[in-house]
């Protein structure tokens, strides 16, 4: 078929347009400015603990804070900067998530873990895995790859194994401390470690993501499963408000809802980040319930907790960044 010159001049111009065009387009999509906010746990956290301990962790955090910055600073997308900072948690052992992961009362690890895109509420989540070494990966695969939000157990482990993740040996996440703890809660028979890590973005885009990642409560009843990988409890990101990630004693965010009510209070109230966490954290659970971080459209973040510390960061595309643990 033979194009006439004035025919195929104006396909060039045409085309040329519409490069110049997609450029503008993605450059004004791009805003350039980014806020992530991290968290490894909220609970009773002596101030009393020995200096290395104490920089230890916190050069933790900054490790993983760097790894979700780095990525943002690239023009990385917000899900991709929360599960690479959450994989990381999962592969330190000071954290509960990953081979971190505390004891049931069985002796067992059974890890959780949700993510979710604020851009349309996409999210997945596992439950009571044994053997997935990064439970926050698995979750993205879920959301991506399946028509579910949540599968647990036996079946996210066959579907794991599907995608061509290896199935680790329990012996993986056994870890000296964890045991001890275990112990150390069978001698005293009452609940514990509320420790959970979360990650919560506003990439340059202009999206919102989540995710959580624990090894629940040491000490817990096989099969129990917390807030951490139910999407509104443990886990919200939504564009039109926030992005949040808890941590603390998961039922008491079950009974309250707590990572969607922040976002409710602000779309259904008019509340602004910090006064609808706050209305979270300080009214509606009780003192040692836990904590939350969170961060809105406008790149404005919140971490708020009622327990004695929180470990948690923050770092912005305008240039903050700062790891801290009590208040």
């Amino acid at each position: 078929m033979k194009i006439s010159r004035l025919a195929f001049t104006l396909i060039v111009v045409l085309s040329c347009a519409s490069i110049t065009n997609y450029a503008q387009d993605k450059a004004t999509f791009q805003t350039k400015k980014y806020t992530i906010v991290i968290h490894g746990g909220a609970g009773t956290i002596s101030q009393s603990m020995p200096d290395s301990i104490k920089e230890a962790y916190l050069n933790s955090l900054a490790a993983a804070l760097n790894i979700g910055k780095d990525i943002l600073a690239r023009g990385g997308t917000g899900l991709d900067a929360v599960e690479k900072v959450l994989s990381y948690f999962e592969s330190d052992p000071k954290f509960n998530a990953g081979i971190g992961a505390v004891y049931t009362s069985a002796g067992t690890h059974e890890m959780d873990a949700s993510i979710m895109d604020g851009r349309d509420l996409s999210c997945g989540a596992v439950a009571g895995v044994q053997h997935i070494a990064h439970p926050i990966s698995l979750a993205r695969l879920v959301m991506e790859k399946t028509p579910h939000v949540l599968l647990a157990y036996d079946g996210a482990e066959k579907f794991a194994q599907s995608m061509g993740i290896t199935l680790e040996p329990s012996t993986y996440f056994d870890t000296p401390e964890r045991l001890e703890q275990l112990h150390e809660m069978q001698k005293k028979i009452k609940e514990g470690n509320h420790g959970t890590v979360g990650c919560a973005v506003l990439d340059e885009y202009g999206n919102l993501a989540a995710g959580t990642s624990t090894g629940g409560m040491t000490n817990k009843m096989p099969g129990r499963i917390g807030d951490s990988p139910l999407i509104g409890d443990g886990t919200y990101a939504n564009n039109k408000t926030c992005a949040v990630s808890c941590t603390g004693w998961g039922e008491k965010f079950i009974k309250n809802t707590v990572a969607f009510n922040v976002s409710a209070l602000m779309e259904y109230k008019g509340m602004t980040l910090k006064e609808a966490a706050d209305e979270m954290i300080y009214k509606r659970l009780q003192p040692d319930d836990g904590g939350l971080i969170a961060v809105d459209r406008n790149g404005n973040y919140t971490m708020p907790f009622n327990t004695s510390g929180m470990f948690r960061g923050v770092a912005t595309s305008s240039g903050e960044f700062e790891v801290k643990i009590w208040k």
